[in-house]
């Protein structure tokens, strides 16, 4: 399944960006790693609804498939670096 592949092409932009602000949250001791999916998808959902062009609705599904895909990034670089 190719979840980028119904990510619009305006939205794409987020997962990169999504992916160093969950860098930078993860290095900060501020903020346990447990919340930080929460917290980039809020910020996906919210920079997503502010980029427009589309109904609300269909931004906030837009923020979604942003954030997994980029947790779902996260987690295959992860992976791939375990040793079996």
């Amino acid at each position: 399944m190719d979840i980028v592949g119904y990510i619009t092409d305006s939205r794409t932009i987020l997962i990169p960006a999504l992916y160093i602000i969950g860098y930078i949250i993860k290095t900060s001791t501020l903020i346990k790693n447990k919340y930080i999916p929460l917290i980039l998808l809020a910020i996906s959902i919210i920079f997503s609804i502010f980029m427009g062009g589309d109904s609300i609705t269909y931004s906030i599904i837009q923020g979604i498939l942003a954030a997994g895909a980029t947790v779902m990034t996260d987690q295959l670089i992860k992976q791939s670096r375990k040793s079996q």
